[in-house]
């Protein structure tokens, strides 16, 4: 580092401190650790960690770090899977800030319930606690809520989650700074809610929530959903997929901006919450009758299943096996303690790592679950010795008897396809089980490192006219795995596809040849998870990204776009390669 940058950098973190008080600026290397390492994939240095405690100090944290030309990536939970919110290598130009925004968890219910505010660190279970007396609940339930996910990521990663009438997580309604192309920061408020108009007025009254439903402009020409997907996933015969990252459907400001803006708050719709719903569960050796089960449902149903989750037999295993003390943790504690246990878990590998290498944390939790009771029901047991095809399907009180009526015909016992009505423990445990799934292919990496060179995780949106949606692996590629996990939002055509690989194997060469695959098969990826530093983005979604941050100075580089400033080609971009 020259001595410039060195003396800027001292500057910066004098009008940091100044910001939002020395504790919340974190410098160390031990200190910072949990937040420049993604919880999957991803790893680099910083300056600094910065943690503000208000809306004013966020304003004024991110105008320093405008005004010292420092790349800056803002960051929630960090429970991304793709990288998109950690940093990737060593080369951002002027170095790099992060933001952490998990003090920022204030949220304000307006409109009687059917409207919510959300601060940057409000997480969705936050959010659903919030809702319950309203006997409403936030787009997403469980999934991403499960590992303390934040609803301000969701939005800026159209996250779709496994409600099928509800697709990603979009508004149009949002309050966030942009970075303009001359290096200024501007402050946007298209939330519908009148504050005033300087900025850090307008920022403290919203977080104090002082305004008034008289404010609040019910702005019934933008939408705080999508409100045309429930139609969309109907379109059985289209050939392009439901949902996916890059659909410019659902590219708007905020929404699907992957920390290309500075989000201060969304408004969202909120959803009545189902009261009496049926769980099935579902099995088969015989892909196609899903395959019927699924056109037969969206095309003839008047009203859409709640979520059906898919899941292969050997994903099950390797969720049973390790993602037990996850599945247990959750069941105990709840999900409000998990983005503790993830914080604590973090110091700890960080504070061991120079004597016990990475991963002490994992192999020690792995080993202590063996002592954890079965936690799974017999009947899910007695499926998985029977059945390869697994699905979770949920139902309301309204489709109940139409749904055992076709669940009968097309799964009707035997060997090739049964299936049962599950009581509230077993829906419970079926749905947990299936979202511990992408948890434990991390664990297993960690455990098995002598044999495991990585985890190459996909998340896939088929066409929704595809009716062989079970991928058949070349040999090739077969032979250089350890494990293949499938699981995914059955109903919408999306699937997560993890590739533990062989020790030895060059995972990008590897993710290359499944590319080829997947663009044969009209496939679109990312789905739901955003394109962080393992995907590049696609031509409309690197289009967007430039529209939206002209001056790339906001998580340079996301897609494996250039990472210099003003889009300029970088040293370093385009290094990872680029889609076929």
């Amino acid at each position: 580092m020259t001595t410039s940058a060195t003396t800027r950098d001292r500057k910066l973190l004098d009008e940091l401190r100044g910001a939002v008080g020395g504790r919340h600026v974190l410098t160390s290397a031990r200190a910072t650790a949990r937040f420049r390492k993604g919880y999957r994939t991803g790893e680099g240095p910083a300056i600094a960690v910065v943690r503000p405690g208000s809306l004013v100090e966020l304003w004024r944290a991110v105008r320093a770090c405008v005004a010292a030309d420092v790349s800056i990536i803002m960051q929630a939970s960090n429970t991304g899977l793709t990288g998109g919110s950690t940093p990737d290598g060593d080369d951002y130009p002027g170095g790099l800030v992060i933001i952490s925004t998990t003090r920022l968890s204030a949220l304000k219910v307006i409109r009687g319930g059917e409207q919510v505010v959300c601060l940057p660190g409000t997480t969705l279970y936050a959010l659903e606690a919030a809702l319950r007396p309203y006997g409403r609940e936030p787009h997403s339930v469980i999934g991403s809520s499960c590992l303390g996910a934040s609803v301000v990521g969701g939005v800026c990663n159209n996250s779709g989650g496994s409600l099928i009438r509800r697709g990603p997580a979009y508004t149009q309604l949002a309050l966030y700074a942009q970075v303009q192309g001359d290096g200024t920061l501007r402050l946007l408020n298209h939330l519908g809610i009148a504050l005033g108009d300087e900025p850090e007025t307008l920022l403290a009254r919203l977080e104090r929530g002082e305004f008034t439903e008289a404010d609040i402009d019910p702005a019934d020409d933008r939408w705080a959903h999508d409100h045309s997907y429930a139609a969309h996933v109907r379109d059985i015969d289209s050939d392009v997929p439901a949902r996916f990252n890059a659909d410019p459907r659902c590219l708007f400001e905020a929404a699907g901006s992957a920390g290309k803006l500075i989000v201060f708050a969304v408004r969202l719709d909120t959803f009545a919450r189902e009261e009496e719903t049926t769980t099935f569960y579902i099995g088969t050796r015989q892909p196609d009758r899903l395959t019927a089960l699924r056109r037969t449902m969206l095309r003839d149903f008047d009203t859409l299943p709640i979520a059906g989750e898919y899941m292969h037999a050997e994903a099950f295993d390797i969720a049973d096996r390790y993602g037990r003390d996850m599945f247990f943790a959750i069941e105990r504690l709840g999900t409000d303690r998990l983005p503790a246990l993830f914080a604590a878990k973090s110091r700890f590998d960080a504070l061991f790592a120079g004597l016990f290498g990475n991963g002490l944390s994992d192999r020690l939790m792995q080993w202590s679950s063996r002592f954890i009771p079965d936690h799974l029901p017999p009947r899910m047991r007695e499926y998985r010795a029977r059945f390869d095809h697994h699905l979770i399907l949920k139902v309301p009180r309204e489709q109940v008897e139409a749904a055992r009526a076709l669940l009968g015909e097309l799964f009707p016992g035997g060997s090739e396809a049964d299936h049962f009505e599950c009581t509230a423990q077993e829906a419970a445990k079926a749905f947990l089980h299936r979202f511990v799934a992408a948890g434990a292919a991390v664990r297993y990496r960690a455990v098995h490192r002598d044999k495991v060179e990585d985890i190459v995780a996909l998340d896939v949106a088929l066409p929704r006219n595809t009716r062989q949606w079970v991928e058949q692996l070349p040999a090739e590629l077969a032979a250089r795995t350890v494990h293949t996990l499938y699981y995914g939002h059955f109903f919408c055509q999306v699937f997560h596809q993890d590739y533990i690989v062989t020790k030895g194997t060059d995972p990008l060469a590897f993710e290359h040849a499944l590319w080829a695959l997947l663009d044969a098969r009209g496939a679109q990826y990312p789905a739901e998870h955003n394109v962080g530093h393992l995907y590049v983005a696609r031509p409309e979604l690197a289009r967007f990204y430039r529209e939206i941050d002209p001056r790339n100075q906001l998580n340079p580089g996301i897609g494996h776009t250039p990472r210099g400033r003003d889009w300029n080609d970088h040293a370093c971009a385009g290094a990872h390669g680029e889609h076929p």
